[in-house]
């Protein structure tokens, strides 16, 4: 039962972030994918990973869906590198916003969206700025909330065993 409440808390918080409007790519989904892992453990990342899945079948499949699945699950293995402390969790879950913008421009030029060439691929990156700035900003509001209700619960849990 504890498991189930997890995911269907992770699910709600992206489907919350995804499926309500939103500038592009400011939803809690880079922040998630590496929280989830960092916190509870990669075991937890198939949970995320689902939701994902199920958001993308509620507003729709496209082209690069494997490259995003794939940036997803690339930024919850590294995460584990990165739970020393609250800085190495910031600086690991905003390096995750620069690995999914990186893994996901790249497969929309591989999706063709751009000439197949080295300019094609400066372009696809160039014109995926914007969506970038987007999820750097959401990456780090989302992560400040994960870690603000991470040291409550640490807090309230080290109080209530006193």
């Amino acid at each position: 039962m504890k498991k189930f409440n997890i995911y269907l808390a992770i699910f709600l918080s992206l489907a919350a972030s995804r499926l309500i409007p939103h500038p592009p790519n400011f939803t809690s989904l880079i922040a998630l994918s590496f929280y989830v892992p960092a916190f509870l453990g990669i075991r937890y990342l198939p949970f995320v990973l689902l939701s994902f899945v199920i958001t993308d079948l509620l507003i729709g499949m496209h082209d690069t869906v494997f490259f995003t699945w794939g940036s997803v699950i690339v930024i919850g293995l590294l995460s584990k590198y990165f739970t020393q402390s609250i800085y190495q969790r910031i600086f690991g879950a905003l390096g995750g916003a620069v690995l999914f913008f990186l893994i996901t421009n790249y497969g929309v030029w591989l999706a063709g969206m751009y000439q197949p060439n080295f300019e094609g691929l400066i372009e696809a990156y160039t014109m995926g700025l914007p969506f970038f700035g987007y999820s750097l900003i959401s990456t780090l509001i989302f992560g400040s909330l994960i870690e603000t209700i991470y040291k409550l619960i640490k807090f309230n849990f080290s109080a209530f065993n006193k």
